[in-house]
């Protein structure tokens, strides 16, 4: 059974530049061996991830996403089993979220500054959905 899962999380430090390489490098490592795909978004010091795949593969990897100490505050934001996946073709997929066009953030949020915090899950998926749709993501290992 395939099922989706999305998060926010807050990174620890304030320059994570080099956490986002090490986690895109772990991710498509490890989750090419494990049927999981998605993408990972950052920005403003926020992370955004979606994950896709086998329900054990995907709640095993959450909750070893949960302690990793990169970053803090995470909020499961959505999960539901699905019929086909939205981002098969990445092992991670990444988007700077401080680099979207203000017109796309409006779309989805209150203001310029788009804070998965304040939306709902369905909102923040939404979103990545239009990113994918106008190639706005980018490292498409």
């Amino acid at each position: 059974m395939l099922v989706r899962l999305l998060y926010v999380s807050r990174a620890v430090e304030k320059d994570c530049s080099a956490a986002i390489e090490s986690i895109l490098h772990a991710s498509r490592n490890h989750n090419l061996n494990h049927g999981i795909t998605g993408i990972l978004c950052y920005g403003g010091g926020v992370f955004l991830q979606a994950i896709e795949g086998g329900r054990e593969a995907v709640n095993k990897l959450y909750n070893h996403l949960i302690e990793d100490d990169r970053h803090t505050d995470v909020v499961l934001l959505h999960y539901e089993e699905i019929t086909e996946r939205r981002f098969g073709g990445w092992t991670m997929g990444q988007v700077n979220l401080s680099k979207l066009n203000t017109s796309i953030v409006l779309k989805y949020s209150e203001k310029p500054e788009f804070d998965p915090y304040s939306v709902s899950g369905k909102v923040s998926l939404a979103l990545l959905e239009e990113l994918m749709a106008t190639a706005s993501i980018i490292g498409r290992a």
